[in-house]
């Protein structure tokens, strides 16, 4: 059986935050470990986690050295990573219980080094657990199949979803980015020739945040995809605002869900 290792960020997400745990340890597929780096919470995450940890072997939380965002949390968690492959959640989110068996088979089937999938997605104060979900009409859906020239136009892939195999791709981290640095690895591994397969079926649930925040709002990451596009992929100025435009009518239209 593959080993799956599930790397989470944490920063003062103690709200939320054991569902999300709970989620990854009542998978179906069983044989897995998860890396969380909490970045210097002060809300008692990290003491959440060591009583995890206590209770379950396979959760493994470290400190981060100093506060450094969720790109390098997620980074100093990949680099602990024993996995066959790596796998992603936030702290907010959840994974439904057959979430990383199905998407093994159906990485296995399409042999392909990087998966995700649909998904689904919650208001920002449910308090319910991913084995008590109740699929609702609110469904993210996967693009059967994404290269890097269709991900240059949007990013198709949730990161709550997306999975990659480190037999095939080695060790990938994300790039020193203050936000988008899932995007940019995605767009690395494609630009590196592997296309993304995925899979229609909802399997993980996104956290809608409240109206107003930083993270419902989608036109506050023009300035990040940008940069993106210019500086990390370095496109011309037609192919980035080609790219930028087709983010934010992507952003607009999931919002709407």
């Amino acid at each position: 059986m593959p080993l799956v290792s599930v790397v989470m960020p944490v920063y003062n997400s103690a709200a939320t935050l054991g569902s999300a745990v709970r989620s990854v340890l009542t998978q179906t597929h069983g044989d897995l470990e998860l890396l969380v780096t909490d970045d210097e919470s002060t809300d008692g995450s990290m003491d959440l986690l060591r009583e995890f940890a206590e209770q379950d072997k396979r959760v493994l939380p470290e400190s981060a050295p100093e506060r450094g965002g969720a790109g390098r949390a997620r980074n100093l968690a990949i680099q602990r990573a024993r996995g066959d492959y790596i796998a992603f959640l936030d702290s907010d989110d959840m994974w439904l219980p057959e979430k990383t068996e199905k998407q093994l088979a159906f990485a296995a089937e399409a042999t392909a080094p990087l998966t995700f999938t649909s998904y689904f997605k919650m208001d920002a104060d449910h308090d319910g657990e991913s084995t008590d979900w109740v699929p609702n009409g609110r469904v993210i859906r996967a693009r059967e199949h994404v290269d890097y020239r269709a991900m240059l136009v949007q990013d198709h892939i949730g990161a709550l979803t997306a999975m990659y195999d480190r037999n095939v791709l080695g060790t990938r981290l994300m790039p020193e980015m203050r936000k988008r640095q899932d995007y940019a690895l995605w767009l690395s591994i494609m630009r590196d020739g592997a296309d993304a397969r995925g899979l229609a079926e909802p399997l993980a649930v996104y956290r809608a945040h409240q109206a107003g925040s930083l993270s419902s709002n989608k036109l506050s990451l023009v300035e990040y995809n940008w940069a993106l596009y210019r500086e990390h992929e370095q496109l011309s100025v037609p192919r980035a605002t080609r790219a930028l435009a087709g983010a934010v009518w992507q952003s607009l239209r999931n919002s709407r869900i």
